[in-house]
């Protein structure tokens, strides 16, 4: 029996197309939030990055992922793009030739977090010890 990944989830296994279609959801995203284009009092007063868009494989639902700047106000970010919604899909749709309107959710990208968690790891005395171990050696 093969190992199939369900049809919501877009990993690193991803199609081109899935990866494009995202992408180009990404920019006109980042593009809407830039010009100022939402007109949502916690929106606009907050910087907020589109890293990555991931497309299920049927193109029926896109998981934006979104960090507002220096992580503030997560939550209520998250909130105020989930009550502009439907706007934000019209647009996407609109600027973005689909032939059909993903639905869009919106998830906070905690990548951010667990990078500074590795660098932290990192500096710790006990890992500063065993990589200098490691130079001694070679």
């Amino acid at each position: 029996m093969r190992n199939r990944k369900s049809k919501h989830e877009a990993g690193p296994g991803a199609s081109q197309r899935q990866l494009r279609v995202g992408e180009l959801i990404r920019h006109a995203l980042a593009e809407m939030l830039t010009r100022g284009e939402v007109h949502d009092p916690v929106i606009e007063g907050h910087l907020i990055t589109v890293p990555e868009v991931r497309m299920t494989a049927d193109m029926r639902l896109a998981t934006i992922y979104v960090m507002p700047l220096g992580g503030k106000d997560e939550n209520a970010v998250i909130e105020a793009l989930d009550r502009n919604k439907r706007f934000l899909r019209g647009e996407i749709a609109r600027r973005v030739n689909l032939k059909f309107a993903p639905e869009i959710r919106f998830r906070i990208d905690e990548r951010f977090d667990e990078a500074e968690r590795i660098e932290k790891l990192l500096r710790t005395p006990a890992v500063r010890r065993d990589i200098e171990q490691d130079k001694g050696e070679s």
